[in-house]
């Protein structure tokens, strides 16, 4: 077992594994950092994610393909074996979730509450830095902000904190009161 024993819940055994095997070998924010970029390319790379969600493509042809990515990326030993072994048990196409759960679990481990802010302003970096601030000192922790612009809201913004969430967005006050004149 790691040195660092926090005690973080979380439903992906195979991400909980990994963090306990990066921390042992002090590669934490190194594969944390890889793991990332790999689930940036899922995003950005229909033909990749294809590839991964693709129930008839070969372990053989995973491996190959991932090896690839590794070698021309530089990524870390245990992060290479790791992905090799998921792939070997046939649980590749789960690899998104698992990385998302290993960054959630790295994220809690360092105290941080992660936060979502959709704002129908585009807001630059002073004001998204403004608004973690506050939100870090309301919750007395460090605030992990994902931003996004949604002009769709007409105005407003939505903060999403844990489970709480504040949305004061125009869309949201115009179905409140388009439901309650179909109520009435």
């Amino acid at each position: 077992m790691s040195k660092n024993k926090i005690s973080v819940t979380s439903n992906n055994s195979y991400a909980q594994a990994l963090f306990e095997l990066a921390s042992e070998g002090n590669a934490l924010t190194e594969i944390e950092k890889q793991a990332n970029s790999i689930l940036v390319l899922i995003k950005n790379s229909e033909d990749f994610s294809y590839l991964i969600k693709n129930p008839t493509t070969r372990s053989e042809d995973l491996i190959k393909v991932m090896e690839m990515i590794s070698e021309k990326n530089n990524h870390n030993e245990l992060l290479k074996r790791f992905i090799s072994f998921i792939i070997k048990k046939r649980r590749f196409f789960y690899v998104e979730k698992i990385f998302k759960d290993f960054l959630e679990v790295c994220s809690k481990s360092r105290g941080e509450i992660n936060a979502k802010l959709i704002a129908a302003k585009e807001l630059n970096g002073e004001e998204i830095t403004k608004v973690k601030n506050e939100l870090a000192e309301n919750f007395g922790s460090n605030i992990k902000l994902n931003y996004k612009h949604d002009p769709s809201l007409i105005g407003g913004l939505v903060l999403k904190v844990g489970s709480t969430m504040i949305d004061t967005s125009i869309k949201n006050k115009l179905q409140q009161i388009e439901k309650q004149m179909i109520e009435a």
